[in-house]
């Protein structure tokens, strides 16, 4: 894995106040890209965006990708080479709460920034990241690919599903165009690190347990997801960005950037292995919750062939490096420098040669 063709690239980010967004404007600081963002004020105390101090690394704007002007105005401004947009109602339990508020930002935010993308000149690529939970659920133990159904039985997943037509809508019917900047999706596995404190997430919900000395309360034990570090999918999204850069045709598609089969585990063995670095225990919430998907699989054999991307932390080190933050950051540690700490760890695991 080699990234440095994004220094001195000028890179947007919708969602760099989020979680994985605030990732992604840290590497790609790094990285030596100059870098803006669109996105909400975060909605979590604390949060990564505040505690590691984005807002110096990034030239953000808070705006909602639900403004169509608006969100054409910023791109057009800041006139960036590539857009990774990961803006986005993230949450399965939020969708049934909230299903208008998701498809409106999970659909419609996806197509006002494909279309401020395509209406400015400057941009030559777009790497639109939907999710896991964009395919019709089938319960399939070897993982989905690329080329299966798409769908949705919650708000959430049916956003998502959609926000994967629209991104194939404008592929399909703008691409041609002359200057038309190249369009891809990526689909990560659920994704696990420092700094995440969102409502209704695992890893969150379990610090969040810890800090109280309480035992944290697990709704689905038994279902299977596909774990990653952040920083997993997120190299992904960065290779897929720098080959629809160097106009690689054959990029402008679909790609899951999943787990190790190996690491495609039930909530309750994340659960035990964390345990013991974050400080908790946990039990089984009986009560009656919105329904999830019970199982999710994914298969990334395309990226590692077509992309030359490969998972490279298993479960066990993924947990050891989430616990590691936590730990480390609750001590009084600054939220940006254990970033970079951990993205240099990453990138020497992947033999980066910068």
């Amino acid at each position: 894995m080699n990234l440095a063709n994004y220094a001195g690239r000028r890179v947007l980010i919708t969602g760099h106040t989020g979680f994985k967004g605030g990732w992604l404007a840290t590497w790609l600081h790094r990285l030596g890209a100059r870098v803006a963002g669109i996105a909400l004020e975060p909605d979590t105390a604390p949060s990564l965006f505040l505690e590691a101090r984005i807002a110096d690394l990034v030239d953000s704007t808070i705006a909602d990708v639900r403004d169509e002007t608006r969100v054409s105005e910023i791109i057009a401004g800041f006139s960036p080479e590539i857009v990774f947009h990961l803006a986005a109602q993230p949450l399965v339990r939020t969708g049934y709460e909230a299903p208008l508020r998701t498809f409106a930002t999970n659909v419609m935010g996806t197509a006002n920034v494909l279309e401020a993308a395509r209406r400015t000149p400057s941009v030559r690529a777009v790497v639109v990241v939907t999710s896991d939970k964009c395919y019709r659920e089938t319960g399939s133990i070897w993982g989905y690919r690329e080329s299966d159904p798409l769908g949705g039985h919650d708000p959430y997943a049916a956003s998502k599903a959609a926000a994967e037509l629209v991104t194939g809508a404008w592929r399909d019917s703008f691409g041609s165009e002359p200057g038309a900047p190249l369009i891809a999706s990526a689909r990560a596995g659920n994704v696990i690190g420092g700094g995440d404190w969102a409502k209704d997430r695992l890893v969150p919900d379990l610090w969040r347990a810890a800090r109280a000395g309480m035992p944290a309360e697990i709704r689905n034990p038994a279902a299977v997801r596909p774990w990653q570090h952040v920083l997993e999918p997120l190299a992904g999204y960065l290779i897929l960005g720098e080959r629809l850069l160097a106009a690689d045709m054959q990029a402008a598609e679909a790609w899951n950037f999943g787990c190790n089969l190996a690491d495609m585990q039930p909530v309750s063995v994340l659960c035990e292995h964390l345990a013991p670095l974050l400080g908790f225990t946990w039990r089984h919430d009986g009560t009656a919750h919105p329904r999830e998907a019970p199982t999710l699989r994914l298969d990334s054999s395309k990226a590692m062939l077509g992309l030359d991307w490969h998972p490279c932390l298993s479960l066990q080190r993924a947990c050891e490096l989430t616990g590691d933050w936590y730990a480390r950051h609750a001590r009084g540690e600054d939220a940006c420098t254990l970033m970079l700490e951990q993205i240099g760890i990453y990138e020497a695991a992947t033999g980066d040669n910068r």
